[in-house]
């Protein structure tokens, strides 16, 4: 008879939900009942925690990503903006300067901070290798209290074609730094979510990988320039999945 622990060891490795926990009595395991407490601890301190703008831009000023612009919505600190969302999507007083570009990436801090400052800069660097060398792209913007719609001034502001935003994604139990990319042809405030194209997952090892994302979205904006908008008529058409690409999604 096999060992029970065997077989969910086995079916472990395909996901990270928590499954065959075992018992300990008519309770949880101690260990198990640790690691539970201690995954809400992540998403708390995720959705809590501050960006840290000056270390982001500084990340990507190294990266030769550009000197970026630091902006904010109506939330006046981390407790409204997680009260009131509204105030969240709406900007403050000061919005980026007019750039006329192609294609324009805000990363946004949303509900992990964590996600923005682990995964943002490598996949915004990952991002920009991968758009054709004829489409120009505006300096970065780092949004603090953001939420996705806050996407639509900024990208009117900057006059950009399309704008990328990068944004940390609400925490779970088995993932704490989780990164989303929404892709919006011609934003301007009032676009609503089925105009836009969402990428999420993005966390390697254990999550979407930045070249894989970099690709997908790159076939996207290509999509969207063809088409003229972004949103439910736009389709990925990268190309289909590989071993490696299978192997990376899970």
């Amino acid at each position: 008879m096999s060992d029970p622990a065997d077989f969910w060891a086995s079916l472990r490795r395909s996901t990270r939900a928590r499954i065959g926990l075992g018992r300990a009595g008519d309770a949880l395991p101690t260990e198990r009942v640790l690691e539970f407490r201690a995954a809400h601890a992540a998403a708390r301190d995720a959705v809590h925690a501050a960006l840290d703008t000056e270390a982001v831009a500084a990340d990507l000023a190294d990266r030769g990503l550009g000197a970026a612009t630091v902006v904010t919505s109506r939330a006046r600190d981390r407790d409204e903006y997680l009260r009131r969302p509204d105030l969240g999507r709406r900007p403050g007083f000061e919005l980026p300067e007019k750039a006329a570009a192609d294609v324009g990436f805000v990363l946004a801090d949303g509900l992990s901070a964590r996600a923005v400052a682990e995964h943002g800069p490598a996949t915004l660097a990952a991002l920009t290798a991968a758009l054709p060398a004829a489409l120009s792209t505006a300096p970065p913007v780092l949004a603090t209290q953001a939420r996705v719609a806050l996407g639509d001034h900024i990208g009117a502001a900057l006059g950009v074609t399309t704008l990328v935003l990068l944004i940390g994604e609400r925490p779970g139990l088995s993932v704490a730094d989780s990164l989303g990319i929404y892709l919006t042809h011609h934003p301007r405030p009032g676009r609503t979510d089925a105009e836009r194209n969402c990428l999420s997952n993005i966390h390697p090892p254990d999550g979407l990988g930045y070249e894989r994302a970099a690709r997908v979205v790159a076939a996207l904006i290509e999509g969207a320039r063809a088409l003229g908008r972004s949103g439910v008529d736009l389709k990925d058409d990268s190309l289909p999945l590989g071993a490696a690409d299978r192997a990376e999604l899970g």
